[in-house]
């Protein structure tokens, strides 16, 4: 397949740009080449804080640096009295290294320390560091400990405040005030695009205060989606105003009550929006089909109002997108009408799905759902029949899965779905779309109460089969009071044998969804704790890790096109030693894409297909200090300590998942293929490019 994307490497390194540190010289030795850093590292694997504490007092200040990033993935408490007076260290690579470390683990006793750096802090960027950290551990109560600073003009803290009010929206800390500070943050003359990008992201996550966010940030967001030059920027404050667009019209909105321990602020007018006046909707059906960027139209679709008085223009938005834009734009145009259409017949919807065969087959897989779900009682038969019909034709296990998602829209399919599930020789893949699809049915309002014991017999049979992901969704099932009022013997019985059969930690993750739904059905007190691998089971091979030099490439071939990662050793040594050596293994060839949500992530690597496979053995959490740009490649888990061989690509920046799901490579090379990638598409090869 020919590489199309190389003749734009200057562009695309310029883009990669935005990395905590230089690029490196390719061929370049790593640093645990240093005998001293791997013995850090290793007690880093091991979860060891009382080895590494040590290192914090060491007279080489590369070490105190080390010692602190490797407590940043540790994330004990314990360490927090050893990392506060390195913020005063005389090198600002360890005050930087320490404060990310005391963020990473959050706890709220490091407070007052980070508050009172902030205003002695020099280095702009080490302040930025602290004021993120300060953002990660302040409580409800301590909150307005971000914007004790007096920022006036000063870029710099401005910038600083912006992550700190982000950090701390992302954990659900808002307050109107936060609202107006990260406004006043967004409205400071030459703000970095970081910092804009910071702020617009604390507004986004901001929950129950919509009417605040109108009343204080409506003309900003205006201002920042229609002029400011970073996609991403325009992206989140698209999203913003989605929250305002939905809101209803504010005859006499009152101000919400001042929380406890919070100095009350003074109260602003009401505000009267006309109906003729809905600036914010009207801003997003623009952006929906006008805005150069896909990702920032597909933000603005998701975000389109649904009340009677916008929907026509909604809709007309929406119908442009499936027409004209491309697939991910496209499918997200299918799930908005499948969440949020109104008056639409089946017949039309399933003919939009015929009628567009330049669609993808998820795009179209997604309208046949919407027609199901939206039809009249008396047209939804001969949908389900023409469903049924199409489906053994469907050449690929993913379409069939994505035809099985739209069946579940009508209980009258249960037997066919029924059938699907528990196939024999059936592909994971199916047999788990299959059985969420009767997940899916049996929550439906239409779901008849005579057949409930039909469902029942169908959990059964999947806590009977073993299979990983028919576990999940019958323990999810299990767990829900509104199917299940009362757990019966039988049922924590067969939960029980279920997850004994288990084979960890390779399914952890089924054996976190069956003792989740054991915890829920027994009422115990507090989570059980899972039952993580140590180092111990799987070491860091630090031989592997020592001959990846820095600026190592990997080819990542795809039925799209070819994509080119540099790998990170120096950030996640474990992740990249386990990534290696199963590219040796050629272990990820011919695997495919299981999971793509349209300007997140594509998500692939996984042995089954499906996104419930892992290799043998599972990895220690590396969390170190980069961020997830577009083009991060990350480790998927199910929680700490549970990573394995499945990876995923961002298709943007996405700051909620900095430090939690550790970053292993850069993609410098083929990011127009990322963002064609769709789920079912293949993984043809994998191989390290030679170092020059």
């Amino acid at each position: 397949m020919p590489i199309r994307s190389f003749r734009f490497w200057p562009l695309l390194l310029l883009a990669a740009a935005c990395a905590r540190t230089p690029r490196p010289s390719a061929g370049l030795a790593n640093k645990y080449h240093d005998a001293t850093i791997r013995q850090i590292g290793t007690a880093q694997d091991e979860r060891n804080t009382a080895a590494i504490l040590p290192f914090l007092t060491n007279s080489n200040p590369t070490y105190r640096r080390e010692a602190a990033l490797a407590l940043a993935s540790v994330q004990a408490p314990a360490a927090v009295p050893g990392l506060i007076p390195l913020l005063r260290d005389a090198d600002p690579g360890v005050r930087r290294a320490a404060a990310y470390a005391l963020g990473q683990t959050g706890d709220s006793t490091a407070v007052d320390s980070l508050r009172v750096r902030v205003l002695l802090e020099k280095d702009g960027t080490v302040r930025r560091y602290v004021h993120e950290a300060l953002g990660r551990t302040v409580t409800r109560h301590s909150l307005p400990e971000l914007w004790r600073v007096e920022i006036l003009n000063d870029t710099s803290r401005a910038a600083a405040l912006a992550w700190g009010l982000s950090r701390a929206s992302l954990r659900g800390l808002v307050s109107p005030e936060s609202i107006r500070r990260t406004v006043l943050v967004l409205n400071s003359p030459k703000l970095p695009v970081r910092g804009r990008l910071a702020a617009v992201v604390a507004l986004s996550r901001t929950r129950g205060l919509d009417a605040d966010l109108k009343r204080l940030a409506e003309s900003t967001l205006l201002r920042l989606v229609q002029k400011d030059r970073s996609y991403a920027v325009r992206a989140a404050a698209a999203s913003t105003l989605g929250k305002i667009a939905n809101l209803p019209d504010m005859a006499s909105m009152p101000v919400p009550p001042t929380p406890v321990n919070m100095a009350p602020q003074a109260p602003s007018p009401a505000v009267k929006t006309p109906p003729a006046a809905r600036q914010a909707a009207a801003m997003l059906t623009r952006l929906a089909t006008k805005d150069p960027d896909y990702r920032v139209r597909l933000s603005a679709i998701r975000a389109l109002p649904f009340d009677a008085e916008n929907y026509p223009a909604s809709r007309k938005a929406v119908f442009t997108a499936l027409n004209r834009d491309q697939p991910a734009v496209a499918l997200t145009a299918a799930e908005w009408l499948l969440a949020h259409a109104k008056g639409e017949s089946g017949a039309l919807l399933a003919a939009l799905a015929d009628g567009n065969r330049q669609a993808s087959v998820r795009v179209r897989a997604a309208l046949l759902r919407a027609a199901v779900r939206h039809a009249s009682p008396a047209a939804r038969p001969s949908l389900v029949e023409t469903i049924s019909k199409r489906y053994p034709a469907a050449p690929t296990v993913y379409e069939k899965g994505f035809l099985l998602e739209a069946l579940s829209e009508d209980p009258a399919a249960f037997d066919f779905v029924r059938t699907e599930a528990f196939a024999a020789g059936q592909s994971p893949v199916v047999a788990g779309y299959a059985l969420g699809a009767l997940l899916t049915m049996r929550r439906s309002a239409d779901f008849p109460a005579g057949r409930q014991a039909d469902f029942a017999a169908a959990m059964r049979q999947a806590l009977a089969s073993g299979d990983v992901a028919q576990l999940g969704t019958a323990a999810e099932a299990l767990a829900d009071a509104k199917i299940y009022p009362e757990a019966q013997p039988a049922d924590l019985a067969a939960l029980r044998q279920a997850q004994a059969k288990l084979q960890l930690p390779r399914e952890i993750e089924a054996w976190q969804g069956l003792q989740q739904a054991l915890d829920k059905l027994e009422k115990a007190p507090k989570p059980t704790p899972s039952p993580l691998a140590t180092a111990a089971q799987h070491p860091i091979d630090w031989a592997v890790v020592q001959g990846v030099p820095l600026g190592q490439q990997v080819r990542l071939r795809t039925s799209k096109g070819i994509i080119l990662l540099e790998l990170k050793p120096e950030k996640a040594p474990g992740a990249v030693a386990s990534f290696v050596t199963l590219i040796g293994q050629h272990f990820y060839d011919n695997l495919y894409f299981h999971r793509v949500v349209p300007n997140f992530v594509a998500q692939g690597g996984d042995p089954r297909g499906d996104g419930n496979g892992s290799a043998p053995y599972n990895l220690r959490s590396e969390f170190g200090d980069l961020r997830y740009e577009e083009g991060s490649v990350g480790l998927a888990s199910a929680g700490k300590d549970t990573e394995s061989c499945q990876f995923f690509i961002t298709h943007t920046p996405t700051p909620h998942l900095d430090g939690r799901y550790p970053i292993f490579a850069q993609v410098v090379g083929g990011m127009d293929v990322v963002h064609k990638l769709d789920i079912g598409d293949q993984i043809l090869g994998v191989e390290l490019v030679a170092v020059p």
